[in-house]
């Protein structure tokens, strides 16, 4: 980590002469979640890999893109896509964008995913609001020397996904009418995707859906400080006595097709924040003399 204030300060001292406006709101863009950036209102977009130690995505379905602009007349920064460990990058690289965020001035994360379901009462479809997580790729972001001045040496992960933000998410979505649950996600590297007695072990130590991101971008997070709320569209039923094979074109059609409820709660978060601001910034009434 020695290094790593030297990289964020170079990719903000690229990003910053471009769009001058401070972000409140970072979102990650991953499987379930691509279209989104149709709503915000652009100011600037960057391919990922013209910013200084950026890596470049090469998954399917991730674009690759820094969107800077507003939704709602709330500040974001978004990433069009993200970057995973199976891609052989590292997990400080991976989450190099969550540290510039937050150098930018990001104070909520908004990430989003697709995972195998193994909750039996989870169908394809449903969205799982992720409440906690277990962290199973034996890779970790803080590994190595700590920066003071980006975290402490040992965060606290006890609320790691913002518990006020899991019940406004899950409150929309009863508004919605659609299903969403409250659960934990396991984060392995990938790529394959499980073998059953993988299965039968993951849902034996508590997990309720399993994927192959999130995880290291909400463990910077926490280092950093920032609110997370984090979002996963099942995508595929994972019991392991009734496991059907799996490939990455079903899973992307899931996603997409649940695609709007996943835009339905993103909204209604960011519409509570842009409340949240507006109400912060109303001018205070004058004392009386």
């Amino acid at each position: 980590m020695q290094q790593l204030a030297q990289k964020i300060a170079a990719a903000c001292d690229f990003l910053t002469p471009h769009w001058d406006c401070a972000p409140r709101v970072g979102i990650i863009l991953g499987t379930g979640l691509g279209s989104f950036a149709d709503e915000i209102t652009v100011h600037k977009c960057f391919p990922a890999a013209d910013i200084p130690h950026f890596p470049k995505a090469t998954a399917d379905g991730h674009r690759g893109n820094l969107i800077c602009g507003e939704i709602q007349g709330v500040p974001v920064i978004t990433m069009e896509g993200r970057f995973h460990a199976y891609e052989g990058y590292s997990p400080a690289e991976i989450t190099l964008p969550v540290r510039v965020m937050k150098a930018l001035g990001v104070e909520l994360l908004i990430i989003s995913n697709a995972s195998g379901g193994m909750n039996p009462s989870y169908e394809s479809g449903d969205i799982l609001v992720i409440e906690d997580h277990i962290n199973l790729s034996a890779l970790n972001p803080l590994i190595g020397v700590n920066d003071e001045t980006l975290g402490p040496r040992f965060p606290d992960m006890s609320r790691a996904y913002c518990p006020k933000l899991v019940s406004s998410a899950l409150a929309i979505a009863r508004q919605e009418n659609f299903a969403a649950h409250r659960g934990v996600y396991v984060g392995l590297t990938g790529p394959n995707y499980e073998t059953r007695a993988e299965y039968r072990f993951l849902r034996r130590i508590g997990a309720d859906a399993v994927g192959m991101s999130t995880v290291h971008e909400a463990i910077v997070a926490a280092h950093c400080g920032m609110r997370v709320l984090a979002l996963s569209v099942i995508t595929n039923i994972c019991l392991p006595d009734l496991l059907t094979p799996t490939s990455h074109e079903l899973v992307m059609q899931a996603a997409h097709q649940s695609e709007p409820k996943m835009r339905k709660i993103v909204l209604g978060v960011l519409a509570h924040e842009a409340a949240a601001n507006a109400s912060n910034q109303k001018p205070q009434a004058a004392m009386p003399a």
